[in-house]
């Protein structure tokens, strides 16, 4: 017999309702019963017959039991599985093995340099632009007012290459800021470097391509194709950039920061430029060009981009995280027409498209030239930044005892040291000193070179000068 609680919160219906579908799973409403009839059982229970009724329309419609005019409501005709044991109910299915990203978030933890792990008083790090009180509330007054003007028709189903007045507004920067001109259809939208080389992989690459990389480079470009079965070849880098004659004969793509090489910082001289777009127009492999921080530039312009000299062949990466801020999660993939109408589709297939409203925020945080007001105002802070790093490196004289490169561009700067020394073992001492640095093998496939990617967007004058005295002090006792 079906009971009613009074003091139950819940509705009388779903209590009775509850009761009947544990009667029949356990089976002390036996496949066949047939119900009482809801007039008679709402009698006996002290209910409507309304009650009753519901009872019985979602028992049928979920399938545990069947009516007819003249056999009335009876159970299914189903075999009720054997309850669990309590230690089946407590496990699900086995996990795939995943080496590959196992290993590749780790690396990718390591090579932020586990800050979770432990606080410090001053961190070197080379992944994080400035952002201060004023650019939070620029942001928050752009999305506010991006929020105002909001159509009904921006919350559909979006554009996979992205919001179009965002497109403009890159497409426009582009144009007078890094003399790229293309049209919007060849641009895509992003979240995050990460997302772009994974979509490359997805859509303009055979599984198993070759991938030639930078080594010393950037981890999550081989660890993002690793992960899509590509085969990673690395590529030596010199004060030149890239070693050209070293790409394997058989890549589909290379990955280069020809701009600010990450991590040893170097520009990738004009030569080895030519001679990397003529390897690629003859043997016709991708380019990929990560323009990640060039914007930030201390001796003249910012350096022509590869893909102004070779647009069929090249795609360009831009990033808002190290301009503006990580946390929004945009970026752009540049490059021919149809590359990218492949990437949209692949985007399409598996991302539909980004979220709206960042993308609403940032093309008004542009158009109204708060981008433009922003980076002439960090570069400022940058640039007092770079010449405090350059001077304390002199004056502690690691200048003397390491080699100092990356410095005429971008966020961070590389303090190589000899092969021989013991890279893991200072960057611990230094971390017990209250000084986080970035060893320079976590960015390494192959190569054994050693020393620490210094970046100093986050830091200010004071306490670099007193975070190099204190890694001086490590190295040079």
């Amino acid at each position: 017999m079906l009971t009613v609680n009074r003091d139950d919160d819940r509705p009388i219906w779903q209590q009775l309702l509850d009761q009947a579908i544990h009667n029949i799973t356990t089976g002390k409403w036996p496949p066949g019963e047939l119900l009482l009839p809801s007039r008679e059982l709402a009698q006996l229970i002290g209910v409507s017959r309304s009650t009753i009724q519901i009872v019985y329309e979602e028992l049928f419609s979920r399938g545990y039991t069947i009516t007819s005019r003249r056999g009335g409501t009876r159970v299914s005709d189903w075999t009720y599985a054997t309850r669990p044991s309590l230690d089946t109910a407590t496990h699900g299915p086995v996990l795939p093995d995943l080496p590959l990203l196992n290993d590749a978030i780790g690396h990718l933890h390591s090579w932020f340099g586990d800050r979770v792990h432990q606080e410090v008083e001053i961190d070197f790090s080379p992944h994080e632009p400035y952002i201060d009180e004023q650019f939070q509330q620029i942001w928050r007054r752009s999305f506010l007012q991006a929020s105002v003007s909001t159509e009904l028709d921006h919350w559909s189903y979006g554009n996979p290459y992205g919001f179009l007045p965002l497109r403009e507004q890159i497409q426009r920067y582009l144009s007078l800021e890094r003399g790229v001109h293309v049209n919007t259809d060849q641009i895509i939208i992003t979240s995050g470097a990460q997302h772009s080389i994974d979509l490359i992989a997805q859509a303009l690459l055979q599984d198993g391509a070759t991938i030639s990389v930078e080594d010393p480079g950037f981890p999550a470009a081989w660890m993002a194709m690793k992960n899509r079965r590509m085969q990673v070849v690395s590529v030596p880098v010199d004060e030149y950039g890239l070693c050209v004659d070293c790409i394997h004969p058989q890549s589909n793509l290379v990955f280069v920061t020809p701009s600010h090489q990450c991590a040893v910082g170097v520009i990738m001289s004009e030569p080895r430029r030519q001679q990397l777009l003529h390897m690629a127009a003859e043997h016709r492999f991708w380019v990929v060009e990560d323009d990640y921080d060039s914007e930030f530039r201390y001796r003249g312009d910012p350096l022509p981009t590869l893909f102004s000299q070779q647009p069929q062949n090249t795609l360009y990466m831009m990033s808002f995280s190290k301009m503006v801020a990580p946390g929004i999660r945009i970026s752009a993939i540049v490059g021919p027409q149809e590359a990218i109408r492949q990437l949209a589709q692949v985007h399409e297939l598996t991302y539909r498209h980004l979220p709206i409203m960042e993308q609403l925020t940032l093309a008004h945080f542009i158009e109204h030239g708060h981008f433009m007001r922003h980076m002439r105002r960090v570069r400022n802070i940058y640039r007092r930044r770079h010449e405090a790093m350059t001077k304390a490196i002199i004056a502690t004289g690691l200048s003397e005892g390491f080699t100092l490169s990356g410095v005429e561009t971008g966020l961070h700067m590389l303090l190589e040291a000899d092969t021989s020394i013991d890279e893991e073992t200072v960057t611990k001492s230094a971390l017990e000193h209250g000084v986080r640095v970035y060893p320079l093998s976590r960015y390494c496939v192959e190569s054994e070179r050693k020393g620490w990617v210094l970046g100093f967007a986050k830091v200010d004058e004071a306490a670099i000068e007193e975070g190099i005295q204190r890694l001086a002090r490590l190295l040079l006792s």
